[in-house]
């Protein structure tokens, strides 16, 4: 059964979820920040493999746990809270890399459902920046957007597509649509 208090904002990287989540956050809204980046963090400080440029494997048996504990973390929650990503990202990363979804990954997508209704960031050429844990081209970045909607739908979901403006006015957008 799904959460419907849970809402995932995702997207292809650098299309400003996460300036987007903390403009909710500022609103007063609870808001799970994603895990993803935190792994890369993690791993590079202790020279660690699990890295979608190293042990892809291992980094999405990473993203997938640590998205399930998220999940959990937040789903007893009373109010609406905002997710970075759901665990729908971790099929979109093993399709986009060519790794079979595993059993573990598959049961996942099934068992922790969010909101129907999931917004996603389109790739914006003006504002996209590469960084130590973003290494992802412009390209990259839309091909991840376009198969990011693949997964959602094929999970039963339904993307809403966020406007490029600015983050006040994206918030009131993802607002009016809740």
């Amino acid at each position: 059964m799904a959460n419907d208090k849970l809402f995932v904002i995702t997207g292809g990287p650098g299309s400003r979820k996460t300036t987007l989540l903390l403009e909710l956050e500022r609103r007063g809204f609870r808001c799970s920040h994603e895990v993803a980046r935190k792994i890369i963090q993690e791993q590079v400080a202790t020279n660690g493999d699990a890295l979608p440029w190293a042990n892809r494997l291992r980094y999405t048996e990473l993203m997938l746990a640590k998205s399930i504990v998220a999940y959990r973390e937040n789903s007893a929650s009373p109010e609406i809270v905002f997710m970075d990503r759901g665990i729908p990202d971790c099929a979109c990363y093993a399709r986009l890399i060519g790794l079979p979804l595993f059993d573990d990954l598959e049961a996942a997508c099934a068992a922790y459902r969010y909101n129907r209704s999931v917004f996603l960031a389109p790739p914006w050429p003006e504002i996209y920046a590469m960084d130590t844990e973003r290494k992802q081209t412009y390209v990259e970045a839309v091909t991840t957007y376009e198969k990011m909607i693949e997964v959602y739908q094929d999970y039963g979901y339904f993307p809403i597509e966020l406007p490029k403006i600015d983050p006040q006015a994206r918030a009131e957008f993802v607002l009016a649509q809740i």
